[in-house]
């Protein structure tokens, strides 16, 4: 198979994310008993209907996308400012996606809503998708500009982070900027070095990496810091599941410690943990590894959509199979938005007169 294209993998990340997302989504909240029962072993085969809509993403892809925007405005700004604060940047696009979950106007300045969003006017962004409450109530916190902490170390960080592997050009600026993003609404180390270390790893796989050798620098950047125990004890565990003889949902069942009985990948660890030993076990073969990433116990969609993002970023766009391409929802956006992270890395840019090339800094405004 030809070396995939940046462009393809771009995509592929984003996309396969979107896959990995639209195929748990049904069984987020289902037993593995029950997956079974409905779909077989090998889980669900096919994109399904959840939230009344055929091939619908979650929060999970929702997020990602909004990490994309905050991260495309903040490169604009630098690049022709010369001075961005990028989890300021990203904060406001975070708060977009918290409006688009609001059903009633709220008090307060509308710092966040400085220039135009084309995602904002996306009516399939404005559903509500079983959105975590951590999320939810840290931005809330925040646009009400009131001290903000919690200790929550739930997946919600870890899985919206993929954008950063893909636009950041140096992976140590990729573990700081995906630290930094996550603890906007994750106060626990291990729910923000997670976070980072999955960024680092989508940025190794956007450049021709391996999967095991991205996930190996991606276990190494948490390892630098303190505080990035959990993650690499969690990434070991993944390895060596990848490499024993346990049965595929024997594996990932092993990897859910924190919540015993709920199944794994609610916590950014084990969500990390489990894409990771799926993307280990079935290294070129995507639906596979998807597969395998959401027949569990545990948070199927979030486990799915970052398995589908490693898939997509090592093996390239084309490597999904066609059928779940063309199915998932808002995929055109998802693409579009993939595009514009590729095209960010490569076009010229002029302290005097902006971006000069494709037309992505449009859609982006330096604010």
């Amino acid at each position: 198979m030809a070396e995939p294209s940046a462009r393809s993998r771009a995509r592929g990340c984003l996309l396969g994310g979107a896959v990995g997302d639209a195929l748990g989504a049904p069984v987020e909240f289902v037993r593995h008993a029950q997956i079974v029962e409905r779909y077989g072993p090998g889980g669900p085969g096919e994109i399904g209907e959840a939230y009344g809509v055929h091939g619908a993403v979650t929060d999970d892809t929702q997020m990602t996308l909004w990490t994309a925007e905050g991260c495309l405005r903040a490169y604009h700004r630098g690049a022709t400012k010369g001075i961005v604060t990028i989890p300021g940047v990203v904060l406001r696009a975070y708060l977009r996606w918290l409006d688009t979950q609001e059903a009633g106007p709220h008090d307060g300045p509308a710092f966040w809503q400085t220039g135009k969003s084309w995602l904002f006017d996306v009516p399939e962004l404005h559903a509500r998708r079983a959105p975590g409450t951590t999320c939810l109530r840290a931005l809330e916190v925040r646009r009400a500009k009131q001290p903000f902490h919690n200790e929550s170390k739930g997946c919600g960080g870890v899985m919206r982070m993929a954008p950063v592997g893909l636009l950041t050009d140096k992976t140590d600026h990729a573990f700081r900027i995906g630290c930094d993003l996550a603890e906007l609404t994750h106060g626990h180390v291990t729910g923000y070095v997670a976070a980072g270390a999955f960024a680092v790893a989508i940025c190794h796989l956007r450049e021709g990496a391996t999967i095991a050798a991205a996930v190996d620098e991606a276990a190494a950047a948490a390892a630098r810091v303190t505080g990035g125990g959990e993650t690499v004890m969690a990434l070991d565990r993944a390895r060596q599941l990848a490499a024993s003889d346990a049965g595929e949902v024997e594996a990932v069942h092993a990897l859910g410690t924190v919540t015993p009985g709920q199944g794994p990948g609610w916590v950014a660890e084990e969500a990390l943990a489990v894409a990771a030993l799926c993307a280990l076990r079935h290294p070129t073969d995507v639906e596979r590894a998807l597969r395998m990433a959401v027949t569990h116990d545990g948070d199927s969609d979030s486990t799915g959509s970052i398995c589908g993002n490693l898939m997509g970023a090592a093996l390239g766009v084309e490597a999904i199979p066609e059928r779940w391409r063309t199915e998932v929802e808002l995929v055109d956006v998802i693409l579009q938005i993939a595009d514009d992270l590729h095209d960010a890395r490569t076009v010229t840019m002029n302290w005097f007169s902006g971006p000069r090339g494709p037309g992505w800094y449009d859609r982006y405004p330096p604010s």
